[in-house]
């Protein structure tokens, strides 16, 4: 089987002790598979010294890019610039928080290898607080609810994406939290995959357990709307 290239496009906003460490990790995960890769983070803006971390992880190593962005614009804007800025014709998206393993990247693209057209991971054992684990479960079987879908972990953010297909999906905030429903609107064949979660070891969440709740409703009515109003043709023939 031809295999082809990978780029891993990672959301960085203020994480500058986490860059380091995590692409020593997805080095090691990536040369347990047959892909040539390069890692892409979309600085979001970061006040620490993100920046200057990625400039000098990049300087002189050909798998290792990165864009900026002049202010933080969040975590769909980064994926949708990562996905346009990407060479390759496979894409695997992860946290830059650390609780990604990309131990599990190689079985991932294994699954995508058997036919998909998007690999999803799902936490098997969360490993955050009971707080953040309810309020995950209930915004998950809402939206899983609402969009008629049965996706374990929507939220998880390790992920393997045909290209073609991720830079074609709409783009808005809350994006990222619909990739699975928006990619099957796209005709793409989804798998879910269990993977590790870690808990984070450095660095502060940017994210609280309610600031996202009325956001994401509206996010979900979207995107439900956008399902009722989808439609479908068949050419038959062409000149």
């Amino acid at each position: 089987m031809q295999h082809t290239a990978v780029t891993l496009v990672i959301p960085a906003y203020n994480e500058e002790e986490n860059l380091l460490p995590l692409l020593e990790e997805i080095r090691a995960a990536m040369q347990r598979q047959p892909r040539s890769w390069k890692a892409l983070f979309v600085d979001d803006g970061s006040s620490d010294g993100s920046l200057s971390v990625l400039r000098r992880a990049a300087a002189g190593d050909p798998q290792v890019r990165y864009i900026a962005f002049e202010h933080n614009c969040g975590h769909s804007s980064a994926f949708a610039a990562g996905f346009a800025e990407a060479d390759a014709d496979v894409l695997v998206t992860l946290d830059a928080d650390g609780q990604n393993d990309p131990s599990d990247i190689p079985a991932l693209l294994d699954v995508f290898d058997t036919g998909y057209d998007m690999v999803i991971g799902w936490r098997r054992n969360r490993r955050d607080g009971p707080a953040r684990r309810w309020s995950s479960k209930v915004a998950n079987a809402v939206r899983n609810l609402l969009t008629r879908e049965s996706v374990r972990d929507t939220g998880c953010s390790l992920k393997v994406l045909r290209a073609d297909m991720a830079r074609d999906l709409p783009r808005f905030n809350g994006m990222h939290r619909f990739l699975p429903t928006l990619m099957k609107m796209r005709g793409a064949r989804v798998a879910e995959q269990a993977v590790n979660h870690r808990p984070r070891s450095r660095g502060v969440s940017k994210y609280g357990l309610w600031d996202r709740a009325l956001p994401a409703l509206w996010d979900l009515f979207a995107v439900r709307w956008m399902q009722r109003r989808l439609f479908h043709y068949t050419i038959r023939e062409r000149k």
